[in-house]
């Protein structure tokens, strides 16, 4: 390898300035495309009425273990909402399968927070959860994008 730079006459600030320009757009892309799996972000539903926050008991998510989320509940103006229905549904939309596990809400905790129980992720990669939310004769649902 050195001697094929020597030959060319490349640079190793050559090399690193081209691998900046080329992977610097794949890193826009990648954050422009809302598929990170932070803890804390925020979601807005569907038709704009709720905001939708998580927080895993497992940082990160460990594949093939089942955990537990505190999804935190609001309205849009930021209002907690209490004894909401929430169901839990998800799948990796590129394998065409949902998720091993029927996550569940066991608990309304307070303050706009359920506990989500029977999380689990049996491989790595792109997933979607969808949170449907129906409360006060409003439905509305909220999709999570993770990358694990």
């Amino acid at each position: 390898m050195v001697n094929y730079l020597k030959k060319n006459k490349f640079h190793a600030s050559t090399l690193w300035t081209t691998a900046l320009f080329l992977l610097l757009p794949l890193s826009i892309i990648a954050a422009e495309s809302g598929i990170e799996a932070t803890q804390g972000k925020s979601w807005k539903s569907a038709a704009g009425k709720f905001r939708v926050s998580y927080s895993s008991e497992l940082e990160p998510i460990i594949i093939n273990q089942i955990h537990h989320w505190i999804l935190h509940l609001e309205t849009i103006d930021g209002e907690p909402v209490p004894d909401a229905e929430i169901i839990v549904t998800g799948g990796m939309p590129a394998h065409n399968h949902g998720l091993p596990t029927s996550p569940r809400s066991t608990q309304y905790l307070g303050n706009g927070d359920y506990q989500i129980e029977g999380m689990r992720f049996h491989m790595a990669g792109y997933w979607e959860i969808t949170v449907t939310i129906n409360t006060g004769g409003v439905s509305d649902m909220v999709l999570i994008p993770l990358e694990l």
